[in-house]
């Protein structure tokens, strides 16, 4: 069976859902299977920021940059994360605990600033909040390794 290019999106989607992310060789494996250029299924990949290409974090922390996110002080809560995190957004922890994504909408308005670690919502975060946030986390992996 011919796989055509109109199903490259649903492709990536399936590659991404099933590795956590895109790799290197995923991009080259479907790049041939569609009969297509690496740096087309590359190019079609990084257009949309639903793609990565790089592991997550085993925390995935998503900062809401909406309007009413930004209008109570999520830049803040983003530098604070770079921070404390010494990680840009895109990037995960070298350590590989902590991923963060910055995201239009989580659609919580009312919560706002409001970020999201592995979907549990964590509401009007300010800068003391997300250290003990944080560090909450680093504790539960500690108690894990022991």
């Amino acid at each position: 069976m011919q796989t055509k290019r109109e199903q490259l999106i649903p492709i990536l989607q399936e590659v991404q859902e099933k590795e956590g992310y895109l790799s290197r060789q995923s991009i080259v494996k479907i790049s041939k299977q569609l009969n297509l250029p690496e740096s087309k299924v590359y190019g079609v990949a990084s257009f949309y920021n639903q793609f990565r290409f790089q592991p997550g974090g085993k925390y995935e922390i998503q900062i809401c940059r909406g309007t009413a996110c930004h209008v109570q002080g999520s830049l803040k809560i983003l530098e604070i994360l770079e921070g404390e995190l010494c990680i840009k957004h895109g990037e995960t922890t070298r350590e590989g605990l902590f991923s963060l994504e910055v995201v239009a909408c989580i659609g919580a308005c009312g919560l706002a600033p409001v970020i999201s670690i592995n979907g549990e919502f964590f509401a009007k975060v300010t800068a003391e909040k997300i250290k003990n946030i944080l560090n909450e986390f680093r504790q539960k992996e500690k108690n894990n390794d022991n």
